[in-house]
């Protein structure tokens, strides 16, 4: 596969600008909207896409924390999280995809991800560590979401005693004092704001299975005891699929309605401050019309708990998208499976697009229209990502979905996760930076909070526009060219400052910036991310690369 790697410019005369640490020093801007003909006196190549930098209108405003991550209440309490893949587990999943989906044995316990051989114990997540603080504070500011499945069902011990070798019946976990106000401690040094959920099980409901608010009291007057602040929360985590989030069984729409009542109650009573962020369903445009039968038992409906009288009111509109589910979850059926091999195709990365139109435009504008568009979970695919989500290969989903979404005015978009799983930007064992994680601080250090109309997307590339971030009047143009064999082509009417991410290898986690490997300096010092000074003209996108580019001279009123 052909990479490409410009030579990086030494000399004071012709060298790009330079990010460094968490300034941009000096940048160099970049190339505005996509228009149907070229300007006077420059001849665009047929095969060029001509992009003009005044001309960029202004089509959204996403959050200054717009892209943000999830540490999952698993990782915090020490609890069962997804056994990462080994040449040989990977083989045995592949080999027993058909028999999982043509099987009429398998259990709703399987299909939710809690067969114990998809499983494995870990330790509390180290939130003190230096390198995963300096890398987290890099991608800041941003919401920290501390939720999932086991928040729904996790007694917090609200004492300084030794907490329960057990959890007390109807919880699954325990959450300590120490091990909250660690995640405290963690957002104030990164930069964080936090958000989560609250439990639901059977060990927080009456007599006649009615949610009490009595654990999430004790966890809000905690968090403000030790200097902490929950800026938003979900009622719980992802209400559509309730029996596999460890609600009662037979949890239906009006269930959700009453309880979300109490909470929204208690919400102004004890956390007035705290928006309510909701309802944090998943799957429903992509995943379940692809799942087996029995898979598809127990789920409701979105649709059904918007419209319940009194319906459920949010601060926040929010959902979770994955384009598909794991290996590690085969038995939800051959429909919810992707391959490496579609990673790149048009096809794959509009998935994203159809589950935006079934909950924003099908839901949030019919029942809460203007609200505020949170994804509070988003990754490759649900049980953990896919093997290659840990590679270069899956980068362009990541930023190209980024681009999609901030295009339609999502405000934030949380990454799941930060540093777990094959999904993780980190590596979970050592959190060294993987191919995602370099591409997440680029789009930080470059993308701004204003978005631009960079023209329909063309297939195999796809250009997206920001203003330059901390340069007024400066645009960034993100460019992905997702052929794996042509290279593409934009016509550029200024010089520009570009950042080249490409790998030789797509399934490798190694990734380099303008043909020289992105890696942790000594004492986890992030490393400068220098940009190539390119004239104007055309410029050349090679196959499988990702290209920022940035010019403050762009001169973009929309952007002053």
């Amino acid at each position: 596969m052909a990479t490409f790697a410009w030579s990086s410019c030494s000399s004071a005369s012709n060298k790009g600008h330079m990010i460094e640490g968490n300034h941009v020093r000096i940048i160099s801007a970049v190339l505005l909207a996509l228009v149907s003909g070229a300007p006077s006196g420059m001849a665009a190549d047929a095969q060029a896409q001509l992009v003009t930098p005044q001309a960029m209108r202004l089509i959204a405003a996403i959050d200054e924390r717009f892209l943000s991550y999830n540490v999952e209440m698993a990782e915090v309490i020490g609890g069962n999280f997804w056994k990462p893949y080994a040449p040989e587990s990977i083989a045995a999943m592949r080999a027993n995809d058909g028999a999982a989906n043509s099987s009429s044995g398998s259990t709703s316990a399987d299909i939710a991800g809690q067969n114990p051989n998809m499983f494995q114990a870990r330790l509390p997540i180290d939130l003190s560590s230096h390198r995963l603080r300096a890398l987290a504070a890099a991608l800041g500011p941003a919401y920290m979401r501390t939720s999932g499945t086991w928040a729904n069902s996790v007694y917090f011990h609200d004492s300084g005693t030794s907490p329960p070798a057990r959890a007390p019946k109807g919880f699954q976990g325990v959450l300590t004092r120490g091990e909250w106000k660690g995640v405290v401690d963690f957002a104030h040094a990164v930069g964080a704001k936090l958000v989560t959920s609250f439990a639901i099980s059977a060990g927080v409901r009456n007599a006649d299975g009615v949610w009490t608010p009595d654990q999430a009291r004790k966890f809000v007057a905690y968090t403000k005891a030790v200097g902490g602040d929950i800026a938003a929360a979900e009622f719980f985590n992802e209400p559509d699929m309730p029996v596999y989030g460890g609600a009662p069984a037979g949890y239906n729409a009006p269930d959700y309605a009453r309880d979300f009542a109490i909470f929204r109650m208690f919400v102004q009573a004890d956390a007035p401050g705290m928006a309510i962020v909701g309802p944090g369903s998943v799957g429903e445009a992509v995943l379940q019309p692809r799942m087996a039968a029995q898979a598809a038992a127990g789920l409701v409906s979105t649709n059904a708990m918007l419209s319940t009288n009194p319906p459920p009111k949010y601060d926040v509109f929010s959902y979770h998208f994955y384009g598909a589910a794991s290996i590690r979850c085969a038995s939800m059926g051959a429909g919810v499976q992707t391959t490496p091999e579609a990673a790149l195709s048009e096809a794959w990365l509009a998935r994203v697009d159809t589950s935006y139109d079934f909950y924003v435009r099908g839901l949030r504008d019919r029942y809460e229209p203007g609200k505020r568009v949170w994804i509070t979970e988003m990754a490759d695919a649900a049980c953990g990502g896919n093997p290659w989500a840990a590679t270069f290969l899956d980068t362009f989903r990541f930023l190209d979905q980024l681009g999609r979404l901030a295009k339609q005015g999502v405000s934030v978009v949380f990454h799941n996760t930060l540093a777990s799983s094959e999904y993780g930007l980190l590596n979970q064992n050592t959190f060294k930076p993987r191919s995602n994680y370099w591409a997440a601080l680029l789009w930080r250090r470059l993308m701004g909070s204003a978005v631009l109309d960079a023209g329909p997307l063309e297939p195999q590339l796809h250009l997206y526009a920001h203003c330059l971030r901390g340069h007024p009047g400066g645009v960034t143009l993100l460019a992905i060219n997702l052929s794996r064999t042509e290279a593409k082509s934009v016509e550029l009417p200024t010089a520009a400052d570009r950042y080249t991410l490409s790998t030789p290898k797509l399934d490798d986690d190694r990734v380099q910036l303008n043909g020289q490997e992105l890696r942790l300096a000594p004492n986890d010092t992030l490393p400068q991310l220098q940009g190539a000074r390119i004239p104007s003209g055309r410029f050349e996108l090679q196959p499988t690369t990702i290209t920022f580019l940035a010019v403050p001279e762009a001169a973009n009123d929309n952007c002053r």
